[in-house]
């Protein structure tokens, strides 16, 4: 590819984005027009480095990623995992840590031993459905929510619900509770599949530098 091709960024709008570029600036990725609270631009650049940067919401950002409009996209875990997109994840940014579980009353707790029909409300349905079908071979009736999902249990509208747990406290303070855990979440860059075989060496460049910054992190 030319040295004058810009490497396009997606990263999901919020304490994401913050994360991620706090972590590139480690790294001596900056993008200073995006420090403008101001701006109205949608899409930020580093003419030095050629690197082009635009937030979205979550859920966009592996669509940006698969059809090419950014070539590497940084998004949580759950929506990686519920988009089900063509793109390859390469990286496990180590924060935004929390899970995916199914949470429900105590008592739902029986239902779900004896694998009883019931109905689930998540914001997730594709991550519950793949859950209670193929690892659990359980049937059971999803109903996609937006908003609070904890209500579902609360006006019997659903059994339990899947829902992303940080700390349980909404869900302790409306007599919810984990009753399982479906997988660990956290921040991961993820990569266009022809991105990484035409620009593979800046990407693995990259790749390594922040492996390097996060190892750094941690010790």
């Amino acid at each position: 590819m030319s040295k004058d091709r810009y490497l396009t960024f997606a990263l999901g709008k919020g304490r994401l984005a913050k994360k991620t570029l706090e972590l590139f600036e480690q790294i001596g990725i900056t993008c200073e027009e995006m420090k403008d609270k101001d701006s109205r631009k949608l899409i930020f650049v580093n003419e030095e480095l050629k690197l082009r940067f635009f937030l979205a919401k979550g859920p966009d950002v592996p669509t940006y990623v698969e059809y090419g409009a950014a070539d590497i996209g940084v998004v949580g875990k759950d929506t990686v995992l519920e988009e089900n997109r063509r793109v390859y994840e390469v990286l496990d940014l180590g924060f935004g840590k929390c899970r995916m579980c199914v949470c429900g009353p105590e008592s739902a707790k029986e239902l779900l031993q004896h694998h009883e029909r019931i109905r689930v409300a998540s914001k997730y349905p594709n991550i519950a459905k793949d859950y209670f079908y193929n690892k659990k071979h359980q049937t059971v009736d999803i109903i996609k929510l937006n908003g609070s999902v904890e209500l579902g249990p609360l006006v019997g509208l659903s059994d339990v619900i899947v829902d992303i747990v940080e700390t349980g406290s909404t869900l302790k303070e409306n007599g919810l509770t984990v009753l399982e855990e479906i997988c660990p979440l956290s921040a991961r860059m993820i990569v266009n599949q022809v991105s990484m075989q035409m620009e593979q060496e800046r990407i693995m460049h990259l790749l390594n530098s922040l492996r390097a910054a996060l190892q750094e992190n941690n010790n």
